[in-house]
């Protein structure tokens, strides 16, 4: 399996979303979808303290409350790799050095571990000084509370700023970053994340790896699962351009025996420095698809040809 940076983190090359846990699948379903992952051969789960607070009677911690109770009816976590993250939950907002340590006690406490694997600065706060909150984690690697950390929806210039005040202070570097990357948003990552992430050596988790939907294939019109929570954001991709890319998905996929969906995700895992793809599923008869892209490899010449059909061209 492949590892995260620097981490001694092993993980399954397909980290399971729990974006939609207590969202767009109940308790029951996300246990199900969470059994399906684990009995796969998955190991690695990604959450949010956030999750998923903007759904009506919820609070923030839902999805990290709906895990937790699956590690305790499963018995253990010691073979699972959990990732979260702080700074969106309603009572712990920002990166502030105090708001991090609180926000890591709620988190462990709603998991039911004794550390969370993988922790990570959801948001940039320019309002805190990133000596405050690297020193943050730093305190909480060195207590035991999280075992590495990494950066979410930061910059580039801003990573680096994050690199040169760990280094400058003696603090623990983060190991991961997790950026919005797919097929049809390729240029901010690839034009000015990924040579950071090379260059630190980042293990690169990218969000949003199916595009809210849309390179599963099931969109082939701007109609297409209107009404459902998702649809709006994918379908500002049903144009010919799009179309095209979920073609050659389909017949590259063939190939392989493989779906739209699990080729998209292998597109993803060719790329220099991507560890695991992140992809949620709303339901367990979508798991096979995710799963199964740890048994295909795409050729380079496949790998091209995504990468040309998929060329943003002004």
């Amino acid at each position: 399996m492949p590892r995260i940076g620097l981490s001694d983190l092993d993980v399954f090359p397909l980290n399971l979303g729990g974006n939609v846990f207590g969202w767009t699948a109940d308790k029951q379903a996300s246990f199900d979808i969470l059994d399906a992952y684990a009995g796969g051969g998955g190991n690695f789960i990604d959450t949010a303290d956030g999750y998923s607070s903007w759904v009506p009677g919820n609070h923030g911690g839902d999805s990290e409350a709906i895990i937790g109770e699956w590690i305790a009816q499963r018995g253990s976590h010691d073979d699972l790799v959990i990732a979260t993250k702080v700074s969106q939950h309603p009572q712990f907002r920002g990166l502030k050095g105090a708001n991090i340590h609180a926000a890591a006690e709620a988190s462990l406490s709603r998991l039911g571990v004794d550390s969370i694997d993988l922790y990570y600065a959801h948001y940039d706060d320019a309002e805190t000084p990133l000596e405050e909150s690297a020193a943050a984690f730093d305190e909480l690697v060195k207590a035991g509370k999280i075992r590495y950390y990494g950066l979410s929806n930061y910059t580039a210039e801003r990573i680096q700023q994050w690199l040169d005040v760990a280094d400058a202070n003696g603090l623990t570097r983060p190991v991961a970053l997790q950026p919005h990357y797919n097929l049809v948003h390729r240029n901010t990552f690839e034009e000015t994340l990924a040579p950071i992430a090379e260059a630190a050596n980042l293990g690169v988790l990218p969000y949003y790896s199916l595009a809210s939907g849309f390179l599963t294939g099931k969109y082939r019109t701007p109609d297409d699962n209107a009404g459902t929570d998702r649809a709006g954001s994918a379908a500002k991709f049903a144009t010919p351009a799009g179309f095209a890319i979920i073609d050659a998905l389909a017949e590259i996929g063939a190939a392989h025996e493989a779906s739209i969906t699990t080729t998209a995700l292998a597109w993803l895992l060719a790329k220099p420095t991507i560890v695991a793809p992140i992809a949620s599923a709303s339901r367990a008869s979508q798991v096979p698809d995710l799963l199964a892209v740890a048994a295909v490899t795409l050729s380079p010449e496949k790998v091209a040809r995504l990468d040309d059909v998929s060329a943003w061209r002004p």
